[in-house]
C-alpha cells in the first residue's frame, strides 16, 4: 500500500465506512477480505478479544492471514491457548519472534530485566520484542485486523472502527471497538471458543509474564500493565500513530 496517495486513502476509507455502517463484525470481516484479497492479515494476543476474532475468521474460513508475536516471555496459559486453538481450528498461527541479535546486545548489556529500571529501557525491550517483529509481519498487506476496544484506554474512545494508520502505511481494523466485556465473555463462552484462564484470575490486558499482573478491585483497565510506571506511558508502541 505504499503508493497510495492521500487523496485516494481517504476516499478509499470514506467509500468502507459507509459501507461497514451497522454491518455484523461477521460481516464486515467477509467484506474486507474481499475488499483486500490476499491483503489482510490480522494480529492475535490471545486475548478475549483475539479469540472471538479468530473464531469469527476461522469459523467462516476467511482469507485473513492470523499471526501471533512471540516475545520469549509469554505466559504458560497463553501458550495453551495458542496451541488448543490450532488443534481446534484445525489452523496454524504463525509466530514471529525478536531478532536474536537485538535480544541478545539488549540483554548481555543491560540485563535481562532492564524494563524495571527505566520507561526507556522497557519500551526498548517493546521495541525489540513486538514492534519490530510486527513491521515485519505487516509488510506486504493492505489491512491490519486488531482487538482494540474502546474500553482498554481512554485514548482509544474516539477512535473508528477502520482507520488509515500512517506509521505502517496500512488500513486498520478494530472489528470490536464499541463491545463491552461483558458482550465479549457471553460470544466467548457461547460459542466455546478456548480462552486465556488468567482472565478468570483478574488477569485483564495480558501481555509479557514479566509485565503483567493481575488487577485489584477499582483498578483501570490498563493497572496490570507496566504497573510500576506513571500511568500516562502504558503502551508499548504496538498501535502508535505518527
Amino acid at each position: 500500500m505504499n503508493n497510495n496517495n492521500i487523496d485516494d486513502v481517504q476516499e478509499r476509507l470514506d467509500r468502507l465506512n459507509r459501507e461497514l455502517n451497522d454491518l455484523s463484525p461477521e460481516a464486515a470481516l467477509t467484506l474486507l477480505s474481499k475488499e483486500f484479497s490476499g491483503e489482510s492479515i490480522f494480529s492475535t494476543s490471545f486475548s478475549w478479544e483475539d479469540q472471538a476474532i479468530s473464531h469469527m475468521i476461522l469459523s467462516e474460513k476467511l482469507p485473513i492471514k492470523i499471526f501471533t508475536l512471540d516475545t520469549g516471555r509469554l505466559f504458560g496459559e497463553t501458550y495453551y491457548v495458542w496451541s488448543r486453538t490450532n488443534e481446534m481450528y484445525d489452523t496454524r498461527v504463525e509466530a514471529y519472534y525478536p531478532k536474536s541479535d537485538a535480544i541478545e546486545r539488549f540483554v548481555t548489556d543491560k540485563g535481562p530485566n532492564a524494563f524495571y529500571e527505566s520507561v526507556e529501557n522497557r519500551k526498548e525491550c517493546c521495541f525489540i520484542r513486538k514492534v519490530e517483529p510486527l513491521q515485519r509481519a505487516l509488510k506486504g498487506n493492505a489491512l491490519w485486523v486488531t482487538g482494540l476496544r474502546a474500553e482498554h484506554s481512554p485514548d482509544r474512545g474516539d477512535l473508528s472502527q477502520l482507520e488509515w494508520d500512517e506509521t505502517n502505511k496500512i488500513f486498520k481494523f478494530h472489528p470490536l471497538l464499541h463491545w463491552s466485556t461483558e458482550k465479549l465473555k457471553e460470544y466467548v463462552h457461547n460459542n466455546g471458543i478456548p480462552y486465556n484462564t488468567l482472565h478468570d484470575k483478574g488477569y485483564v490486558s495480558i501481555g509479557c509474564a514479566s509485565c503483567t499482573r493481575a488487577i485489584r478491585e477499582g483498578e483501570d483497565f490498563r493497572a496490570g500493565r507496566w504497573w510500576w510506571e506513571d500511568k500516562a506511558n502504558k503502551e508499548c508502541g504496538l498501535h502508535a500513530h505518527s
